[in-house]
């Protein structure tokens, strides 16, 4: 019972208090794209990555996720797409279009950022999911720090219950194998 009691409180915690400041660069963890067109979690998580960009936070943002089998177009590239729209300069973004879940992400980018000297990152996702990420991003490196979403369907006031038990679980699952 403490366990995953503890594990709740972690990843409730987390998800309650942002932790964001300067970095070398920001990364948008991969959520549903629907024929190149961001899904609602990922719109909410590229309309946070364009407001901490704006608020100089970091000069770089890479956005993160493979395509479904049969998609035509990848989360990184759907991510991209919509932040060059939205006024981010082209330059300052870089699609790493590998990775069905965060794990697989996370070590794409760092094999992405191998030669870059990228060690200051923020995670852009939602919440309940910025325990696991951050976890998962410094196992590999990073120094990472979380800003979650703030609208949407997973943001705090709508995520409900289910999802912060999902998660807690997921975390509990990465630390423990």
């Amino acid at each position: 019972l403490v366990i995953p009691t503890w594990a709740l409180a972690k990843t409730w915690y987390a998800a309650n208090n942002e932790t964001i400041r300067k970095a070398d660069a920001i990364v948008v963890m991969g959520a549903a794209q629907l024929d190149g067109r961001p899904g609602e979690v990922l719109k909410a998580r590229l309309k946070e990555t364009a407001r901490i960009y704006e608020n100089n936070f970091a000069p770089k943002i890479f956005t993160l996720g493979a395509g479904a089998p049969g998609d035509r177009f990848t989360e990184a590239g759907a991510g991209r797409t919509w932040l060059i729209s939205n006024g981010v300069p082209r330059g300052a973004i870089t699609a790493i279009p590998e990775g069905r879940d965060t794990f697989q992400s996370i070590e794409a980018l760092t094999k992405g950022v191998k030669k870059l000297d990228i060690k200051d990152i923020i995670i852009v996702t939602d919440p309940y999911h910025c325990l696991r990420s951050m976890t998962m991003a410094n196992d590999q490196g990073f120094v990472a720090t979380c800003s979650p979403t703030r609208v949407g369907i997973a943001s705090l006031e709508k995520a409900g219950f289910r999802y912060l038990v999902r998660e807690a679980g997921a975390y509990l699952a990465y630390v423990t194998l």
